[in-house]
């Protein structure tokens, strides 16, 4: 992916993400690593208005070289590829929303991972979702937990593809925006199904080793 298409997606994603109600206002941001930096959406950016020519370009060090102020989330996108690319080397996007049914599931969250095992596809497309403890928004504190969570569940086989950020909202990371998108999509859904019917139980250990053996599910 050259910058320009990488400015095309990122803007492309987030007019989508917009559209279809999964970002509102101002909240969010998307990211994109290239080769030689990092582009971002701006600060207080709303995605679905997005500009390819005025988003920001930071170089590999972190430091802005043109375009709009970059989002202050950058730092934790930073992490998030440090810790991602040792495992995946491809991993070119994150995301951020305030993804609705996500955060509500957050307010109240009693264990360790945002959402068990309840749809065949969740556990294929998306894995584990650990939950970060809360901190303010643009925290160092956060950016480094969620980088030491990646290893974590990479370390015990299990690499993840989101994290959650209570009361804030789900970073999703992937090989492109469109992939990255598409994982976001299914988080968001799964937790919509499960306040809808919050009783429901998750798949049984059989069913989730037959979507190991069967598809390579890595949960």
């Amino acid at each position: 992916m050259n910058e320009t298409q990488a400015r095309e997606d990122i803007c492309r994603v987030g007019q989508s993400l917009f559209a279809r109600g999964y970002v509102h206002a101002t909240a969010g941001n998307i990211s994109v690593r290239l080769d030689d930096g990092f582009l971002i959406t701006p600060t207080d950016a709303c995605l679905g208005w997005l500009d390819p020519a005025r988003l920001a370009k930071l170089d590999l060090q972190g430091q802005q070289i043109s375009g709009d102020k970059a989002s202050k989330t950058i730092a934790m996108h930073r992490q998030v590829y440090g810790a991602a690319t040792v495992q995946s080397p491809t991993t070119r996007c994150v995301i951020h929303t305030h993804s609705t049914h996500c955060v509500a599931l957050s307010l109240n969250a009693a264990g360790p991972e945002l959402l068990p095992p309840i749809t065949p596809y969740f556990v294929m497309k998306v894995g584990h979702v650990p939950i970060v403890a809360y901190h303010h928004p643009g925290s160092p504190a956060a950016a480094q937990e969620v980088a030491d969570l990646i290893a974590q569940y990479a370390a015990r086989g299990t690499p993840i593809r989101a994290v959650m950020l209570p009361r804030l909202g789900p970073n999703v990371w992937h090989d492109t925006p469109g992939a990255a998108m598409a994982t976001l999509e299914e988080l968001e859904e799964t937790a919509r199904l499960m306040v809808l019917q919050p009783q429901t139980t998750a798949l049984t250990e059989q069913e989730l080793q037959n979507l190991r053996d069967t598809f390579g599910a890595r949960w």
